[in-house]
C-alpha cells in the first residue's frame, strides 16, 4: 500500500492487517496472509463502518466480499 493518497489504518482482526481508503473511493485491504486487494467504487460509509466494526472479518464477508469490483495487487 504505497499510494500517497491513502489514509492507512492498522486494524485488529484475525483476517485483516490494514485498510486504506482514497478520495477516489478505492479501498485497499491487506490481509494477514499477506494478500493485498484493491476494491473500486466503495462508498466512504462502507470504509468507516469497516473500521468501526467489532469484527472486521465478519463485516468484510457480509458487506465487501463479492460486492465490489476488485484487483489483487499482491
Amino acid at each position: 500500500m504505497t499510494d500517497s493518497k491513502c489514509l492507512y489504518t492498522v486494524v485488529e482482526s484475525s483476517l485483516l492487517a490494514a485498510a486504506a481508503y482514497t478520495t477516489d473511493q478505492i479501498l485497499q485491504l491487506q490481509f494477514r496472509s499477506g494478500a493485498l486487494y484493491r476494491y473500486f467504487a466503495v462508498p466512504s460509509a462502507v470504509f468507516q463502518a469497516l473500521i468501526a466494526a467489532e469484527s472486521k472479518g465478519a463485516y468484510f464477508n457480509r458487506n465487501i466480499r463479492n460486492r465490489f469490483h476488485y484487483q489483487r495487487l499482491a
